[in-house]
C-alpha cells in the first residue's frame, strides 16, 4: 500500500536537503525511508527526480509516495483501565493522557485497545487494529470514551456520532483573555502543506465547527468548555490557536509558548512555574453522552479533570486571591 503526498515549501523555509525535509513533515516517515523512495523514483521536485542531497527552497513542490508496511498483530496488555461504565454491549473508559487510543504506526503496543484486548475478547471489529473504538481522542488528550462490543452497537453508535446526536463537552485551560463569554469558531481544516504531521485552517479543507464558553477568567489563561458540531483531527487545539488562544501547553500548536502580552520578571516566573505542571495539551473530554443502542435510553458521564489540569487551575486561583487580598 502507498501513501501520496503533495508538499509546497512554504515561504521562509531555508534550503536544506530534500531527505532530511520529508523526514521531519512527513508523517511515520524516516531518513532512511525517504532516501529509499527517493532511489526508487518516488520523490519528484517540480516534477522531476531528485537526489537525497538536493537542497529544497521556498514554492518548490513535492510528489511523494511511501510504502506503508503492514502492521503486526495486535495483542493483549495488561495495562490498568479507569472503567466508568460496562455492560453486556458496551464500555466506557476515562483514557489517560498519554495512552493512544488504537494501534498505528510506531505504537502497536501501550494503547487503550491492547488494554481493552486484556480485559474482554468481547468487542467489535471494524477495523483489525481498532477493535470496540467508535470514537478517538488525541494521544495527550485525557477524558471519555465508548466501547463498542459487536458489530450492531459499534454501527447504531457510529451513526450518532456521524448525525451528530451525541453529547461531547471539552474543558481547556487556554491561553489569554477572552473579550466575550461564548463564540462560535468556523474554519475548514486540513493537513498542514508545510508539515503533514500537523492539521491547519485551510480554505480548501473539511468544514468544521466548534462552539465554546469562558467558565472562569483568569490574568493571562481562560478554563474554557467547547462542544464540537463537527468531529475534525485535532479541531478543537486548532480551532483554538486560529484565533489566538491556543491550548495551554499544547507543544504541537503554540500553547508552551507565551501569547499574552507582556510577560516580564514574576508573570514568566509564574508561566514557567505552570507549564512544569503539565507535560501535553490542557484538554479533557469531560461529558459524553448518547442512546443506548440496546436499551434505548439515554446514557450521561461526567469525569473530572485529571490532576495535572487540577494542578494548574489551584495554581491561578491561588494567585486570584493572592490578588485580591
Amino acid at each position: 500500500m502507498k501513501r501520496e503526498y503533495d508538499i509546497v515549501i512554504p515561504a521562509g523555509q531555508q534550503r536544506q536537503r530534500i531527505d532530511a525535509y520529508l523526514a521531519a513533515h512527513v508523517e511515520n516517515a524516516t531518513r532512511s525511508k525517504v532516501q529509499q523512495a527517493i532511489r526508487d523514483g518516488e520523490v519528484l521536485l517540480n516534477g522531476k527526480y531528485v537526489k537525497a542531497s538536493t537542497l529544497i527552497a521556498p514554492g518548490d513542490t513535492i510528489h511523494v509516495q511511501l510504502s506503508r508496511p503492514a502492521p503486526p498483530d495486535v495483542l493483549p496488555e495488561n495495562i490498568p483501565l479507569d472503567i466508568v461504565y460496562e455492560d453486556d454491549s458496551l464500555l466506557v473508559v476515562n483514557k489517560p493522557a498519554g495512552m493512544v487510543t488504537h494501534p498505528a504506526y510506531k505504537n502497536y503496543s501501550g494503547t487503550l485497545v491492547n488494554a481493552l484486548m486484556y480485559h474482554t475478547r468481547v468487542l467489535s471489529r471494524p477495523h483489525p487494529l481498532r477493535p470496540g473504538i467508535v470514537h478517538r481522542l488525541d494521544k495527550d488528550t485525557s477524558g471519555l470514551l465508548v466501547v463498542a462490543k459487536d458489530e450492531t452497537v459499534h454501527q447504531k453508535l457510529a451513526k450518532q456520532f456521524a448525525q451528530k446526536i451525541t453529547e461531547r463537552e471539552y474543558w481547556a485551560i487556554v491561553w489569554g483573555v477572552f473579550t466575550k463569554p461564548n463564540g462560535v469558531i468556523e474554519a475548514s481544516l486540513g493537513r498542514s502543506k508545510s508539515d503533514r504531521k500537523k492539521v491547519a485552517v485551510v480554505t480548501d479543507g473539511k468544514h468544521a465547527v466548534t462552539e465554546f464558553e469562558v467558565l472562569q477568567q483568569f490574568d493571562y489563561l481562560a478554563l474554557v468548555r467547547l462542544h464540537l458540531r463537527t468531529g475534525r483531527t485535532h479541531q478543537i487545539r486548532v480551532h483554538l490557536a486560529h484565533i489566538h488562544h491556543p491550548v495551554f501547553g499544547d507543544p504541537a500548536y503554540g500553547g508552551r509558548k507565551i501569547v499574552a502580552g507582556e510577560m516580564g520578571g514574576k508573570k514568566k516566573a509564574e508561566v514557567e512555574n505552570l507549564l512544569a505542571k503539565i507535560s501535553r495539551q490542557a484538554l479533557h473530554a469531560k461529558k459524553l453522552g448518547f442512546m443506548h443502542p440496546v436499551k434505548n435510553e439515554m446514557m450521561g458521564f461526567d469525569s473530572e479533570l485529571p490532576e495535572d489540569m487540577r494542578a494548574v487551575l489551584d495554581f491561578l486561583k491561588g494567585l486570584m486571591r493572592k490578588r485580591n487580598e
